[in-house]
């Protein structure tokens, strides 16, 4: 098994986290992993992205032209990933940043609503880990338990108390995640 991921999304949207919490939920599971966060000098409203490589083998490079799966939450980033998406790959993205939705057909496509689902939880802090249990929903890479001990262990335990509500949030982004059908 090798999975490699691009999440890519505006500063601020919880981008660099996901792929946090994804790298280190691969490490409880004795995967081999690889994290490469990039970002421009704003990292709140600025560009941001980061690359997840999960495998069962040695990596050799963290750096990637192309991707199995992509989760792009703005219109900037789809337009630069979308071609990168290896035929037969998964696209999620948020359906609140994309003026012009995807339609590629050698690809699966997921639409998630998790802006409106993080302000249904009163926090949109919450829109990340919506996004985050939509994807484990669609491509079981690592369990939800291994997500929820990654929270507990890179979480400053001041925040401790916000777990529940983002386990919560990973719970409707695996029940909300839709497969986009076109029509032939």
């Amino acid at each position: 098994m090798k999975e490699e991921i691009i999440i890519s999304g505006f500063g601020g949207q919880g981008v660099l986290s996901m792929g946090k919490l994804l790298a280190y939920a691969g490490m409880k599971e004795g995967k081999e992993v690889s994290w490469l966060p990039a970002y421009g000098p704003e990292q709140r409203g600025g560009t941001a992205n980061v690359t997840v490589i999960l495998s069962d083998q040695k990596i050799a490079s963290p750096i990637l032209s192309t991707y199995h799966t992509a989760i792009l939450l703005n219109q900037p980033s789809l337009d630069r990933f979308l071609p990168k998406i290896q035929p037969g790959g998964t696209l999620i993205y948020d359906t609140y940043g994309i003026a012009k939705p995807p339609s590629r057909h050698d690809i699966n496509i997921y639409e998630i609503n998790a802006m409106d689902a993080a302000a249904k939880l009163k926090n949109i802090k919450t829109f990340n880990m919506v996004i985050l249990g939509g994807l484990i929903k669609v491509n079981p890479i690592v369990t939800i338990d291994d997500i929820r001990t990654a929270l507990y262990e890179t979480l400053p335990e001041r925040h401790h108390h916000l777990i529940p509500l983002n386990e919560e949030a990973l719970r409707l982004g695996g029940n909300m995640i839709t497969k986009v059908s076109f029509g032939i």
